[in-house]
């Protein structure tokens, strides 16, 4: 396909100094072109790139190979004033399956959906803004977004990447990014990727994506307040908490709180209190860090056991090999297990069966 782009120049002696100045043809029109061949049609494929510095030519491109996708989603740029975000989903589309949806682009703060699009941070509204774009879009009909990740912080560009990837992949979608921030191929792992100043399109293989390499120590509850507003249920936190934080680049990005479990048999750890902050949601960090300390536990020769009614994590414990499911979702009945949020919503118990840490790692991990 040759794409052109035609403009009229209106002759000013503003324009004929630059002319002069720079030798400038005396041309009426001013035109681009580009000649496209991108051969989605020759196999499967989820996620796709277009990358290049600004004025190479992305936002033309999209604008006439998905021309169809673009008109279907643009009553999706505006969004209710006064309304909670939730209400702009489509009205057929059960709860449940929006709120999976939220949590899966790493937007998983309940208290954060319940306010209006225009009062949440640029990072939520990115977040929210993918996931209404992915529950509305048409099937076999792709998700296209011009000047991905342009208005975010790069580390949250590249986390939310990685969270949109996966979450496309598991819908069986299609989305495509055109964008000038080349960091974010590594975490949004594409299909395929184009690069209009170069010509050159390209399959590629699914990678891993970069590594995230957290540092854990014990910490005060001290540190408590950065987290206490993002989490789901409640800010209080108990005062006999044995407290983590998780680091990432030599930032707090997660913190997770245990307190003893009042019961008959073993020694037992309960977790507390679990929170990721709002920029890092989306790939596991929370369920790492809350399965490393229940694997301290259980070196120290303790039984880590959990409690929770947030959707994503109970998904996540469901599939996973290192926890055993205690007690379906429901409403705790059993004396040792009824806590205040256990007594009034759907919540999962859990036990650590992973592998502990080795004790001598386990003790350091306690106490430093």
């Amino acid at each position: 396909m040759r794409i052109t782009v035609s403009s009229a120049i209106v002759d000013s002696p503003r324009l004929a100094q630059v002319r002069g100045m720079f030798d400038l043809p005396q041309e009426r029109t001013s035109s681009m072109e580009w000649d496209v061949e991108l051969p989605l049609d020759r196999r499967p494929w989820n996620l796709g790139l277009i990358v290049g510095p600004s004025g190479c030519g992305k936002s033309t491109i999209i604008r006439h190979l998905f021309a169809d996708a673009l008109v279907l989603q643009a009553p999706l740029t505006e969004w209710p004033t006064d309304r909670s975000v939730l209400d702009a989903f489509p009205s057929e589309m059960p709860i449940k399956e929006i709120v999976e949806l939220l949590s899966n682009v790493g937007f998983s703060s309940p208290t954060a959906w319940l306010r209006p699009f225009r009062v949440l941070s640029t990072g939520q509204q990115f977040r929210v803004g993918l996931a209404r774009l992915l529950a509305a879009a048409e099937p076999g009909q792709p998700v296209v977004v011009d000047e991905f990740t342009s208005t975010v912080d790069r580390t949250v560009a590249q986390v939310g990447s990685a969270a949109l990837a996966r979450s496309v992949r598991r819908r069986k979608q299609q989305f495509v990014a055109a964008t000038c921030h080349e960091d974010v191929e590594a975490w949004l792992q594409p299909d395929w990727v184009y690069r209009p100043a170069e010509g050159c399109f390209a399959w590629r293989s699914l990678q891993r994506r970069p590594t995230i390499t957290l540092s854990v120590i014990r910490c005060k509850t001290s540190a408590w307040p950065l987290f206490a507003a993002h989490h789901y249920l409640s800010q209080a936190l108990s005062r006999g908490s044995v407290c983590f934080l998780a680091s990432w680049k030599d930032r707090p990005v997660a913190f997770s709180a245990w307190i003893p479990f009042v019961g008959r048999g073993q020694h037992t750890r309960r977790e507390h209190r679990t929170v990721t902050l709002r920029d890092y949601q989306g790939v596991g960090i929370g369920n790492v860090l809350s399965a490393t300390i229940a694997a301290m536990w259980k070196g120290l020769g303790y039984r880590a056991i959990s409690t929770t009614t947030h959707p994503a994590m109970i998904r996540s414990r469901m599939h996973s090999a290192d926890w055993h499911l205690r007690r379906s979702p429901s409403l705790a009945t059993n004396r040792f297990d009824v806590y205040r949020h256990a007594a009034t919503r759907l919540t999962a118990g859990f036990e650590y069966v992973g592998p502990a840490l080795p004790p001598p790692l386990a003790h350091i991990l306690l106490h430093i």
